[in-house]
């Protein structure tokens, strides 16, 4: 390597192309590939919510046969592996990040927290005064209805286009499902939510690779 190696292009266009390229391998070292962040909470919803629409369908016979907390548990634990893959892919990416970005990263991740505990201490209050068929669907509405809102709070915060839209997307599915009611709330989320997160991780790594 000589002392020329070192200095920058005298070609502006080439300076530019390497300035390009540097800033997109920097993006592709701190950016989560979008599969491990939105592929598991897409998987959660589809089976999960599926589950509950097979079990407690909008008739009073399910259609498929199974044990009740069957839905509800595997939904649980679907969403806690989801979370645990999305905090194992945040930490890798943005692992060595410091300064505003981490306290931004950091503080939304409080506000998902004390959100759902918010959500959690109001439906159990109010789960004692409604039928079971209106509980299923005061839980699920507000935990799909919450996720909607901070996707959307997320891409105003890193101006992410895609979590915006997405956000967008889980809050008018939710909304429709509410007005449809129980059971098919459950339906409509695991078609149109987990299938919408499964379609944005696919576009977010079609994009991300169209950039490579």
């Amino acid at each position: 390597m000589t002392v020329d190696d070192d200095l920058p292009p005298e070609d502006p266009a080439a300076a530019l192309r390497l300035i390009d390229e540097q800033r997109a391998t920097a993006a592709r070292q701190f950016e989560p590939d979008p599969r491990a962040y939105y592929w598991p909470w897409g998987l959660a919803w589809l089976i999960g919510f599926g589950l509950h629409f097979l079990h407690f369908s909008p008739g009073d016979v399910p259609l498929v046969e199974m044990p009740s907390w069957l839905p509800l548990s595997t939904l649980f634990v679907l969403l806690a592996a989801a979370g645990a893959v999305s905090a194992v892919t945040g930490a890798r990416a943005y692992g060595q990040v410091a300064g505003e970005s981490a306290r931004r990263g950091a503080w939304y991740g409080w506000s998902w927290g004390l959100g759902f505990l918010t959500l959690f201490v109001l439906a159990g209050r109010l789960s004692d005064s409604l039928p079971p068929d209106l509980v299923g669907l005061l839980w699920s509405a507000l935990a799909v209805g919450l996720t909607g809102i901070l996707h959307m709070a997320g891409g105003a915060i890193w101006l992410d286009r895609t979590l915006f839209l997405l956000g967008i997307w889980i809050t008018v599915v939710n909304l429709l499902g509410t007005i449809a009611g129980p059971g098919w709330h459950a339906l409509i989320v695991a078609v149109a939510g987990g299938g919408g997160m499964l379609l944005a991780g696919l576009l977010g790594w079609l994009r991300r690779r169209g950039r490579q």
